[in-house]
């Protein structure tokens, strides 16, 4: 029997370091943000709860230079920390992203408490960068000018057990003049088409079920490695990846979109029948301002096309508003555009004077009364169209990949909400049979509103799925482990809904 004076005393061991990640911009810094999370996990960190807000050992900001006022917006936030971290010991602050990249030493100046800044090459160097700040007690910047390693080769903290973002390339080899992204992001690099099916198929092996192929021009795939109809063969070759239900891919330049990317699009059974695909303007003369390599008649020309091969193909797009020089005739052939497109949704922004990009110095920049009024007219008659393709729904039958967190009503109505294969938004009645994210229901459509349809009949078919498995396994574990796990490498984080996401950075 052992006595008392042989036991070793207590040894207090330190609680993990928590962390917070703030995200800004495109569907980059989504899947950045979830490498950044992966990172800091394996050296230790656990993350902190979601209603945090400030409160966590580290807190990192993944930022965007491409939103008016970005700048104000970070400064803003940081300033609001300063006086936690002066009250908190040893919590650290750290800034990432596109407007770290761009702006690099100004930010330790302007927020002398900041601990870290980094850019958008170098995000696999944040631990051993806090861990310096640490040591050193002072601040480390270091923005590196081109790309360190792939990202994807990262640890990777996904947010979803069903759907993930898979990076086909990153860079961008465009010059359009509303956009500052291939400056911070560098020219495009694209990985080996080995190395991307082996992450897609690992991640169907962890039960993902849904991919998205992701770049910043991501149907310019091939351009870097030599071969022009690199991304159609891609598409082709995911077609044959047992267990993926669902290939998805954002966002493609109209420059790019080649016959053979349709023909495998439409030939492809697990390609959805979806398309992103940013129109920016529909007037020749401001789509050569913004030096975009295409005009009106091609970009219809190309929706065209779709249709023929994929008829239930729902397409949306981006569009810029006021850019320098729109006229009222210039904006004209914008909705008329529109009118011919007939998107299912249009993601549409004002434009604003995005600092180091050429349209920033440009003369007759549109007086912001007029963007406005412009703006308006756009939204109006896109809301029309949308709800008019929508109400071509009704009385369809379709399977719904159920989604997670994307009915912000779904408790009151008693509903659940899921996505059709064309990416719509359908929120259907719960069902007896118990039903997970992942899982497959089929439902027939009975309402349309603008953004979203309803199907309010019984559901026709529960399909339970290994999405759902890996959905409910994920689940379990975390409420066991409220700090969160790994699940392998390589990891990559769920898509957002295309609404949410599809938009980027507006320079696609």
């Amino acid at each position: 029997m052992t006595s008392s004076s042989d036991r070793s005393p207590a040894v207090d061991v330190p609680a993990p370091k928590s962390y917070e990640i703030r995200t800004y911009g495109c569907q980059m810094n989504v899947h950045d943000s979830e490498r950044l999370a992966g990172l800091l996990e394996e050296a230790g960190y656990v993350r902190a709860p979601e209603d945090a807000d400030g409160d966590a050992d580290v807190v990192v900001f993944n930022t965007c230079a491409v939103r008016e006022n970005a700048d104000n917006r970070l400064y803003g936030n940081l300033g609001r920390l300063a006086p936690r971290k002066a009250s908190r010991p040893g919590m650290q602050i750290a800034v990432g992203g596109c407007l770290a990249q761009k702006d690099r030493d100004t930010i330790v100046r302007k927020a002398p408490w900041v601990d870290v800044v980094f850019g958008t090459h170098n995000i696999g160097k944040l631990p051993v960068l806090l861990e310096r700040a640490r040591v050193q007690e002072e601040a480390q910047v270091e923005i590196a000018e081109s790309l360190e390693a792939f990202p994807s080769t990262l640890p990777t903290r996904r947010e979803s057990a069903y759907a993930a973002w898979v990076s086909i390339s990153v860079g961008c080899n465009n010059t359009c003049t509303f956009c500052i992204v291939p400056a911070l992001r560098g020219k495009e690099k694209d990985r080996r088409p080995g190395d991307i099916l082996a992450e897609v198929e690992t991640l169907v092996a962890e039960g993902v079920s849904e991919i998205t192929l992701l770049g910043q021009n991501v149907n310019a795939y091939g351009s870097d490695i030599g071969d022009r109809e690199a991304f159609s063969k891609l598409l082709r070759a995911c077609g044959n990846i047992e267990g993926l239900e669902r290939v998805r891919f954002t966002s493609p330049h109209p420059r790019d979109f080649t016959d053979d990317v349709i023909a495998a699009m439409a030939e492809t059974p697990n390609v959805m029948p979806q398309l992103h695909m940013p129109l920016q303007s529909g007037s020749d003369t401001v789509l050569k301002a913004m030096r975009r390599s295409y005009r009106q008649e091609r970009y219809l020309g190309i929706i065209e096309k779709v249709r023929a091969a994929i008829p239930h193909a729902a397409i949306t797009t981006d569009i810029i508003v006021g850019f320098p020089g729109e006229t009222e005739a210039d904006f004209e052939e914008t909705l008329h555009a529109v009118r011919e497109a007939r998107f299912a949704q249009a993601f549409t922004f004002q434009y604003s004077i995005r600092p180091g990009t050429p349209a920033a110095t440009m003369e007759n920049q549109i007086p912001k009364e007029v963007v406005q009024a412009r703006y308006e007219r756009l939204v109006a008659l896109q809301e029309e169209i949308s709800w008019e393709e929508n109400k071509k729904q009704v009385g369809r039958t379709l399977e719904l990949m159920v989604a997670e967190g994307e009915g912000r009503k779904d408790g009151a109505t008693h509903r659940l909400s899921g996505r059709a294969p064309d990416n719509r938004l359908v929120h259907f009645t719960k069902p007896e049979q118990e039903v997970r994210p992942g899982d497959v229901v089929t439902v027939e459509v009975t309402y349309a509103a603008p953004h979203h349809l309803l199907a309010e009949g019984q559901v026709l078919a529960v399909r339970r799925t290994r999405a759902g498995d890996a959905w409910e396994k994920r689940t379990s574990e975390a409420a066991a482990k409220p700090t969160g796990v790994m699940l392998g490498l390589p990891q990559i984080g769920a898509p957002a809904p295309l609404p949410a996401a599809a938009s980027g950075c507006g320079c696609d």
